[in-house]
């Protein structure tokens, strides 16, 4: 199973050769592309080679490019997943507004409980108990919002009131920021592989947005990934290692621990089978690894 998340950040020339991704530079470097599970390219002096591009695509190898500030700007997404695609796109565009709103509901009190335990890991006593009050009052389709109300509990929480998710000055807002471009890609990643457009979401129904059920089915991993850079001592230097080692990192995904880039792939399987069965008790659950259920 591939495990590898590859960043380039350098000149280079990136080819294929024998089912490896070469990587010409001072030196040549090779790494098989069976390994790899995401490529993110960094560095906008790269170049690459289409044929590279194809084998990518065919290893369904998911592909982040960057901005000229190194944050991740686009990806390379398949047209076609598996064989019966037609069939499975046709199966989503029925899911129903009243099965989606339940599958959205579930997605929310997995995403607050996570919320909240991460506060309760850091102490924060009383955040923790207001989110697990909102978590007992989401309705179906978080009618009354208690996904917004829970956010900003949980950031005044961890990072003190005056903290905004919307203003750069606030050095966290970059590393998550980065944490979850990689965390939607690698969601992005499942759902194209399954069949599955990114496009048509469940809650998500941005008419730019091409990727409204990765934006969805994210939710949950979202705190998750939270929990390992909250108190870190980070800069611009080294978070972003950081950041891709967390998807090595175990955590707690239906009935055992997983590989966080395992698990995603689990739980997005999850997700569509609850949506296509209209069984939001199909969802698997995703934890932290320390927390007992």
């Amino acid at each position: 199973m591939a495990f590898r998340i590859v960043k380039i950040n350098s000149r280079c020339k990136l080819e294929t050769r024998l089912n490896y991704l070469v990587c010409m530079k001072d030196q040549e470097t090779k790494i098989l592309l069976d390994e790899i599970s995401t490529l993110i390219i960094e560095s906008q002096q790269a170049c690459i080679t289409s044929a590279l591009i194809s084998e990518l695509v065919e290893h369904g190898i998911k592909v982040v490019f960057c901005d000229r500030k190194h944050n991740p700007q686009s990806e390379l997404v398949p047209y076609f997943g598996s064989n019966d695609s037609y069939r499975k796109v046709k199966k989503q565009c029925q899911w129903s507004s009243s099965t989606k709103d339940r599958i959205w509901k579930r997605i929310i009190q997995m995403k607050i409980h996570n919320q909240a335990m991460v506060l309760k890991r850091e102490n924060k006593e009383d955040g923790y108990q207001t989110l697990l009050s909102y978590e007992k009052q989401v309705t179906d389709g978080d009618a009354e919002n208690r996904e917004g109300l829970a956010a900003k509990t949980y950031f005044a929480s961890l990072y003190g009131s005056s903290f905004d998710r919307r203003r750069e000055c606030f050095p966290q807002n970059g590393y998550l920021d980065y944490g979850y471009a990689i965390l939607l890609s690698a969601v992005n990643r499942e759902i194209a592989s399954l069949g599955y457009l990114t496009q048509i979401g469940i809650h998500h129904i941005g008419e730019t947005n091409p990727f409204n059920l990765g934006c969805d089915l994210m939710e949950p991993f979202r705190p998750l990934l939270d929990g390992f850079l909250v108190s870190k001592n980070f800069d611009d230097d080294n978070f972003k290692s950081f950041v891709l080692s967390c998807f090595g990192f175990e955590i707690f995904c239906g009935k055992r621990n997983m590989v966080f880039d395992n698990a995603i792939r689990s739980f997005v399987i999850s997700c569509i089978h609850a949506l296509n069965e209209d069984n939001p008790d199909l969802i698997e659950t995703v934890r932290a690894k320390d927390e007992q259920l």
